[in-house]
Order: C-alpha cells, then structure tokens, then sequence
C-alpha cells in the first residue's frame, strides 16, 4: 500500500485547490514533498500541517509574502506580526464600510453630492410640481455651483430658499421652464425676462454677490458654467437668461459677465 496522499487528496483534505497548492509551492510556503515509484508527490501529515498554517494565516488576510516569515518566528514576534495584520486588517474594514455606505447613499445622489440644505430645496421644487427634466437640470446646477463657486454657494441657497416661498416666483419659474418650446426670437421672451428681473430685484440683497468673489480674475467664467449649464440645449433659454441678466446689470446689480 502506498504510504500518503496525492495532491488531489491533501488538497480536499485541508480544504484547499490543488491550485492553490501548487501556488504555495511556487512561493516556497511549502515545500514539494518527494514523488514515489509511480512518480507521484505524496504528502504526509507534516505536509498538511504545513498547509493547514499557510492556509489558516492566508485566510485571516496575512499576505502570503509574510505567511514564511511568521511560520518560523518566536512567540513574541509572531504575537506581534498577527496584531499588525489585525490593524492592516481593521483598518482595510473601516476603509470598506466606508465604500460600502457611499455605495448606499449613491442610491440617493443628492445625498451624496449636496448638503442637507441643498436637498431640502429640491425635495421643496418635487412638492411644488416641478417636472423631472427641470429638477435634473437644477440637480446639476446646484453640484456644479458647490464645486465651482463655493464662496457664494450658501447666499445661492438663501436666494433659492426665499424665492420659493414666493408665488410669483414660482409661476415666472415655470413659465420659463416652458419657454424651452419657443422659437429663440419669439417676443413672449423679452416680456418674461422683464417679468424675472422685476421679481428678483424685489429683494435687492439676494442678488449681491460677495465682494470678495466678484474681484477673483476666474469669477465669471467660474460663474457663467454654472448659471449657464445646459443652455446650449435650449437656445430660447439662453436668449431668455442673457435677457433677464441684462435686465439685471441695467438696475446696477453686478453679474460676472463673460
């Protein structure tokens, strides 16, 4: 009777590929044992001991390069070594729920991209009735200006918070919003830019930008990507906003300009 196990057999005895052994071979984890007269390796209990520690470190996520190392190591360095992997492995966990959590919140973008505040306010353009193509654009908008214009971005929300507690506002809102149809020299659009601007210069104070940002060389390119998202997707719009900032400038409300 031939004394050992071929490799097929310590492999499904410890739980392991044939593969994987081999692999641990290459790496001199474990050392090949010696063939029989068949010309077959056969492994003996030393051998699977010797796999079941490579195997057991592997999977408590030692990286195999440190797996040889650790086997023939003190006591007190081997104690210490595994903490090592303990914290290189706690903190690969934490790095994971992290991942993890943002995956999920990624189910909700707005969350992920935009302050509370910022949702808030879209959560209140949802309850007023706002068109799903509308909140996208706005949704877009509002990432952008967070990025790009972060000194204004709170005043931004102000603006938008007390707009939307205005009636008018909303109507003017949504009329423009339907403007997109309109031919770009229809005259309906003058009159609505005229409208917009009266309605925002109600409450002068919103529409002043902080010194501070108006003086940066980059404000109004910075500005115009932001206030200027999308329009080359509706050229009525463009002619609509370009209108209602002028209408804006002529009051002497100072608007980045391009």
């Amino acid at each position: 009777m031939t004394n050992g196990l071929t490799i097929g057999q310590a492999a499904a005895f410890v739980g392991i590929t044939i593969k994987t052994v081999r692999h641990y071979h290459r790496l001199g984890l474990v050392a090949e044992p010696d063939r029989d007269s068949s010309g077959y390796r056969r492994y003996g209990s030393a051998d699977l001991l010797r796999l079941i520690q490579v195997r057991t470190l592997a999977g408590a996520g030692v990286p195999l390069a440190e797996i040889s190392g650790l086997l023939g190591a003190d006591p007190e360095r081997f104690a210490a070594a595994l903490d090592d992997v303990h914290r290189r492995l706690t903190e690969r966990i934490e790095d994971l729920t992290a991942r993890r959590d943002t995956l999920h919140r990624l189910e909700h973008s707005d969350r992920t991209l935009l302050p509370d505040r910022a949702c808030a306010i879209l959560d209140r353009l949802t309850q007023l009735g706002f068109s799903t193509d509308y909140m996208a654009v706005q949704r877009e908008g509002l990432v952008l200006a967070r990025a790009l214009i972060p000194e204004i971005f709170d005043s931004f929300l102000t603006h938008l918070e007390h707009s939307l507690a205005d009636p008018e506002f909303i109507a003017l809102t949504k009329r423009s919003w339907d403007a997109r149809s309109w031919d770009p020299d229809d005259p309906r659009i003058d009159g609505l830019a005229s409208e917009v601007a009266a309605n925002l210069l109600t409450n002068r104070a919103l529409q002043t930008m902080p010194t501070g940002f108006q003086s940066q060389s980059d404000a109004a390119a910075r500005y115009g990507l932001v206030n200027h998202h999308r329009e080359d997707q509706g050229p009525s719009i463009a002619r609509l906003n370009a209108l209602v900032e002028a209408n804006l400038r002529a009051a002497g409300i100072h608007i980045p300009h391009q």
